[in-house]
């Protein structure tokens, strides 16, 4: 088993629907089944999705000479009406500026994260289709 490769979390219970979960021995973060008090498990998989992609975007950016001053992404995932109710459609909106940003470099950026890099969409199930909008302002 190689350590690079292995990820490990603890997650606590906290009452009710609500957790605490984390890389072992650092901080951790709120969910609640419910909804109530902090994203539930299915929202943190969308959040998950949108930092994983939007890491890739900024190092790919950056890398493309871009001084980003704005970047927000919304993400929508829809679910399957019966149960596993797992998603089966996901949606990102990416909005950027900066300067030396032009949409053929934010493209190409958000491309390689969705198509090659992002683990975290790439671990969604194949038959997911993923499609992204993009917002330059």
């Amino acid at each position: 088993m190689d350590e690079k490769t292995i990820r490990r979390v603890n997650v606590t219970w906290n009452g009710d629907m609500r957790f605490a979960g984390g890389a072992p021995g650092g901080p951790s973060i709120p969910i609640d089944a419910d909804n109530g008090i902090a994203p539930g498990p299915m929202q943190t998989l969308l959040i998950a999705a949108a930092t994983c992609t939007g890491a890739d975007v900024v190092s790919i950016l950056k890398k493309m000479q871009v001084d980003l001053t704005l970047f927000e992404i919304a993400v929508e995932g829809e679910r399957a009406p019966e149960h596993p109710r797992r998603y089966i459609r996901v949606d990102f909106v990416f909005k950027l500026s900066g300067t030396g940003l032009d949409e053929t470099k934010a493209r190409r950026a958000i491309d390689l994260s969705i198509e090659k890099y992002c683990s975290v969409v790439h671990s969604l199930k194949s038959d997911i289709p993923i499609s992204y909008k993009l917002e330059l302002t």
